[in-house]
């Protein structure tokens, strides 16, 4: 895996100022995407991370999966990252990650090839629209050189309290946005049941926001994950339904 990485790398590499994408080639870059996912979940969000003890977040996925990251070229540190799985590499994995939070049967029984991708972070001091474009920008070539047809995955919502405010974005979102009812896509384990009144309504979180503007589609309900306390739903963008011009900037089609 990491000769193909070398060679994905060669083909990612974009360059903006200060910033590039590319495949971890080794361990010691695999370690640095880990060490920013725990800067972020662990120590910004306060996720229980089993790995915390080593300054990491890993899983049984990562070892699966290939690793992509935007450098600051200036700091040398690792900004933004995100990891992916692909279908022919899942089964060794035990699976894709959502498949340990949603029946897929009805999802991965679509004909086509399956890309997932997870575990997206990027650095406070980055979050700017460059580090996102240039995740995007590494991915939309992943899809292209492996003829992916959808890419999947699972967007976080905050808990905040009793979760309210998530059943009820939840429930906005899905009304314009839900995937079909007959995949019966369902999560493995439900939110808890919500209590109060909603006061202010949930904003859309900018991941989730970008995956809805390009044209993603998600589950009706959500997962509750509460290692993360968050409630996850799970995300499907068909590589025909992308916007068309997103399909024109990140992928070179008309």
């Amino acid at each position: 895996m990491v000769m193909q990485a070398q060679a994905l790398s060669s083909r990612l590499e974009r360059a903006e100022p200060r910033l590039t994408v590319a495949l971890a080639r080794n361990d010691d870059e695999v370690r640095a995407c880990q060490r920013l996912r725990f800067e972020v979940f662990g120590l910004e969000l306060g996720a229980r991370l089993a790995s915390a003890p080593d300054g990491l977040d890993r899983d049984r996925f990562d070892a699966h999966c290939r690793h992509l990251m935007v450098r600051d070229q200036a700091s040398g540190l690792v900004v933004a990252t995100t990891r992916v799985l692909l279908q022919q590499d899942a089964p060794a994995a035990g699976g894709f990650y959502s498949q340990s939070e949603f029946e897929l049967e009805g999802v991965l029984a679509q004909p086509g090839r399956f890309m997932e991708i997870g575990r997206t972070c990027i650095r406070a001091d980055h979050r700017s629209r460059a580090a996102l474009t240039l995740l995007w920008s590494g991915l939309a070539r992943l899809v292209v050189l492996h003829g992916i047809d959808y890419l999947i995955g699972c967007a976080s919502l905050p808990m905040q309290g009793t979760g309210v405010q998530a059943r009820a974005l939840i429930e906005r979102i899905a009304q314009r946005y839900a995937l079909p009812e007959a995949w019966n896509i369902r999560p493995r384990v439900p939110m808890p049941p919500a209590q109060g009144v909603l006061e202010t309504a949930m904003q859309v979180p900018p991941l989730l926001r970008g995956y809805l503007r390009l044209g993603a589609r998600v589950s009706r309900e959500g997962c509750w994950d509460p290692d993360f306390d968050v409630v996850d739903l799970f995300v499907l963008l068909n590589r025909d339904n992308l916007e068309q011009r997103y399909a024109r900037h990140y992928l070179g089609e008309d």
